[in-house]
């Protein structure tokens, strides 16, 4: 929208309401004064506006009488050595005479402290070093002493972040610079980074570690250096996604751009026009049609475009040896557009995700190199008919979790041999002529039996993500079973069907005589009447999420017995929560479990989180010794019968409650016992709502 339709909507918008609006992080006065005059006069509102420069303070305060002015305190030397602590554990309980020193160079800025404390820990964490921490804190001191002030500057923080930067070995810079490739306080998905890495070559096999281990090192290693931060985690305790720090951010734009390794368009932070060749492009606001227009655009290898695709749709000819295309949440891409794409032959990498695309043309098929194709979250319900293989494909990411719905397994995707990672795709379980999507006949795709055969093609896929849907005949279920069994046999580590009551996990998969006993993830969604008896066969099994399952004492002393079970979750999404067959496995549940789920002592060595969602949930009991590394529970529910013994788990640190209105009093009952822990629990609850099960 252009500056002016948007600021008489927002006028209008806000015309004679109450309102707070808060406007983070203001960086020019010039910003200010456009922001300001888009707002009517505060007559029923209130602003407040942060700044890291006092001079911008100041402009704000003058805009209106009684105005207030807060200047943000640091941290004194006592948090300083306490944050510095939280990451260097082994410093000891009172600074000693170096640590002091350092950390009066940090000035109190939380941002310098952590990156400071990030470097020694690495230097720490070395191997090959003989160093103590006294010796490094010395060492870090001494490279920071000269023109360093107390407290210092931006500029001068600026020279703590270079001291960072400058320790790192090549690789690990050249994947930090990679990061200005996003938009300022954007919060990005580690695999989607860790894929683009991999993508654009930084990575290559070390010490006999495959690229992907090689690439998840070296984001752990960005994450324990504090460069960047994790926001959210997996339920298997990786990071799920990180965010960068403004001013880390401002640095590596800079010096991207200094190295003419990245250059960024439109971005937050004033870069100058590019005097070299660009190889690594980030479009990052929509009105840059023009700049990107005046650029020597024939040497770019890597495109990122985070808004729309205007800016670069009369340009896409010259893009000559792109490999790396990422159009992750980029409107107005149409058809026409992406059969261009589809010319671009060196690509190996195409992110579409959420996007408005409904259909990949079946010129896809002219992109030999294409390694990884996502197309989650956009209106792809079926692939093309290729008159070639993308024998190169290696991750293809489709589906829509929310909706459960993906793309239909066809012949074209059992032909991708070199397949690591399927997931959202769906499987019909009657003839496949009697199946119309989008108003396409499934039988145009092949028979559903022939495709479930060649699904065991696929020797080298590590995860697999299918939705069920439809009637299963015995033939389905017997070709099904045995793809899965055989790529249980080969490489397959994450497996994960949600069956829409086709009746495939209930009858199929838990009779299984040939059980995937390498699974490291195993995510079942569908009617399970019983738990299959060969899951306490997985030994190297990290991750079990069962939903829509007969629950019982004997079913978690049966899962106690897993020796590398991380996380476990239970759970009935919302989509299925009514289904009569539904009904009746809750009922049952109530019944088989003499009205209390009890956990015993022993077992469970290694479970971290513990989940359970669904509408009514049975009084949860934990005996002493039971569950001794539980971290985290999380429970969501509308009805419930209380939650006992949590003082008997001496490791929890976090409890979250999500529970219906209606259900007050039980959730009282929990946060009472749970506080009478201690302060080394922190208690989380929150209004209960049916999407909340899906989560």
């Amino acid at each position: 929208m252009e500056e002016g339709p948007l600021k008489e909507k927002l006028q209008s918008q806000l015309k004679d309401k109450r309102y707070l609006i808060l406007i983070d992080d203001i960086w020019s006065v010039s910003a200010w004064e456009k922001i300001k005059d888009c707002l009517p006069e505060r007559e029923c509102g209130r602003l407040i506006v942060t700044t890291r420069f006092k001079s911008i303070a100041v402009a704000c305060q003058r805009r209106q009488k009684g105005d207030c002015l807060h200047e943000h305190r640091k941290l004194d030397k006592k948090k300083s050595y306490h944050l510095f602590r939280q990451i260097i554990s082994s410093a000891p309980e009172d600074p000693t005479v170096a640590a002091k020193n350092l950390l009066d160079k940090c000035g109190g800025i939380p941002l310098a402290v952590i990156v400071v404390a990030g470097l020694i820990a690495s230097k720490l964490r070395s191997e090959t070093s003989k160093k103590t921490l006294h010796d490094y804190l010395q060492d870090v001191d001494k490279a920071l002493s000269e023109g360093l002030g107390t407290p210092p500057s931006t500029d001068e923080v600026k020279k703590i972040l270079d001291q960072c930067y400058n320790s790192l070995p090549a690789d690990l810079k050249t994947c930090l610079l990679y990061l200005s490739m996003f938009p300022k306080g954007c919060i990005i998905s580690r695999k989607r980074l860790i894929r683009r890495w991999i993508a654009e070559g930084f990575m290559i096999e070390k010490h006999g570690k495959p690229v992907q281990e090689v690439a998840e090192d070296s984001f752990n290693e960005l994450i324990s250096r504090n460069l960047i931060r994790a926001v959210n985690n997996t339920s298997n305790g990786k990071v799920k996604s990180y965010q960068i720090h403004d001013m880390v951010h401002q640095y590596i734009v800079s010096k991207s751009t200094d190295e003419n390794f990245i250059t960024v368009v439109g971005g937050h932070w004033q870069t100058p026009f590019p005097r070299y060749k660009v190889r690594r492009l980030s479009v990052q606001r929509s009105e840059e049609k023009q700049t990107v227009e005046q650029m020597k655009l024939s040497h770019v290898r890597s495109l990122t475009v985070s808004e729309s695709f205007k800016p670069i749709r009369s340009c896409l000819p010259d893009f000559r040896i792109l490999q790396v295309l990422d159009l992750e949440c980029c409107k107005d891409l149409s058809s026409h557009q992406l059969r261009k794409i589809c010319k671009m032959h060196q690509l190996n990498y195409l992110s579409l995700r959420r996007t408005d695309i409904d259909e990949i043309p079946p010129e896809i098929a002219n992109l030999e190199y294409l390694e990884v194709l996502d197309i989650r979250e956009t209106r792809v319900r079926k692939f093309p008919r290729l008159d070639g293989d993308l024998a190169r494909m290696t991750h293809l990411l489709t589906g829509d979790k929310s909706k459960r719905t993906g793309l239909a397994l066809t012949e074209e995707i059992t032909n991708m041999t070199a397949l690591q990672t399927l997931s959202g795709v769906e499987v019909y379980g009657i003839p496949a002529a009697k199946w119309q999507i989008g108003g396409h006949k499934a039988s145009s795709w092949g028979s559903s039996v022939q495709v479930l055969e060649a699904l065991e093609k696929l020797t080298n896929l590590q995860k697999l993500s299918i939705y069920l849907h439809g009637k299963f005949e015995d033939e389905c279920d017997k070709f099904l079973l045995s793809s899965i069994e055989h790529l249980s046999s080969c490489s397959l580590k994450f497996l994960a069907i949600d069956d829409d009551f086709t009746g495939f996990l209930d009858k199929s998969l838990n009779s299984s005589e040939a059980p995937p006993e390498h699974l490291h993830t195993l995510e079942l969604s569908g009617m399970l009447t019983r738990v299959p008896g060969w899951i306490v066969r997985l030994h190297s099994l990290h991750k079990l999420t069962l939903s829509l399952t007969s629950l019982t004492a004997s079913t978690l002393l049966d899962l106690s017995k897993l020796p590398q079970l991380f996380s476990l979750t239970f759970s009935l999404d919302a989509t299925k929560s009514k289904n009569p067959i539904a009904v009746k496995i809750l009922h049952k549940n109530v019944l088989d479990s003499d009205g209390e789920m009890l956990v015993e002592a022993g077992g469970f060595e290694n479970l971290q989180l513990l989940r359970f969602m669904a509408p009514v949930m049975l009084p949860l009991s934990f005996q002493k010794g039971a569950m001794p590394m539980l971290q985290k529970i999380e429970l969501k529910f509308r009805t419930a019968n209380g939650v006992y013994g949590l003082e008997n788990l001496g490791r929890l640190e976090e409890v979250y409650i999500s529970v219906s209105s209606k259900e007050i009093k039980a959730a009282e009952q929990i946060k009472q016992l749970a506080n009478r822990i201690g302060n080394r629990l922190t208690v989380i609850d929150d209004e209960y709502n049916e999407s909340s099960l899906e989560q």
